[in-house]
């Protein structure tokens, strides 16, 4: 599985042992920036990881800022992402579960390093539960963004 992972600033050092932590468990990684801790603007590395799920260079992107609002909004303007915010446990596995989210977002300074990387894997271990009433919900969602990409 290939993973796309970007940054800002405030979530540099949680994605740089995510990214060893990936690569350590057998996962090609792509890692779309920051390329360091100064500051950085969140819209350019959560669009960049966005866009390489949507157009399937990336199986999974994962986005770490702060407090992972500001990247989860970046990421679900692109049409094709299914990002969330998650901080526990239940919320990681259900995101994938019930809403085939194919876009993590983590909270690189609410969060300790150990919760996130729990996270982390919770959520790239999940199936997609492809119940009916499941698989229902997330073509709703994708018909609602079609209606919304008609010219």
């Amino acid at each position: 599985m290939k993973i796309a992972i970007g940054s800002d600033h405030a979530g540099f050092d949680l994605k740089q042992v995510l990214v060893k932590h990936l690569t350590s468990k057998g996962y090609q990684v792509a890692d779309m920036g920051a390329p360091n801790a100064e500051a950085s603007d969140y819209p350019v590395y959560g669009e960049k990881v966005a866009q390489a799920v949507a157009s399937h260079q990336a199986d999974r992107g994962i986005v770490v800022c702060g407090n992972g609002i500001g990247m989860s909004i970046v990421a679900n303007k692109v049409p094709g992402v299914r990002a969330a915010l998650v901080f526990t446990e239940k919320m990681a596995e259900q995101t994938r579960s019930h809403n085939d989210s194919n876009v993590l977002s983590l909270a690189g300074r609410d969060l300790p390093m150990e919760t996130n990387i729990k996270l982390t894997d919770i959520w790239l271990n999940t199936p997609f539960s492809n119940v009916d009433r499941h698989l229902r919900r997330v073509h709703e969602i994708e018909d609602i963004e079609k209606e919304h990409l008609k010219p």
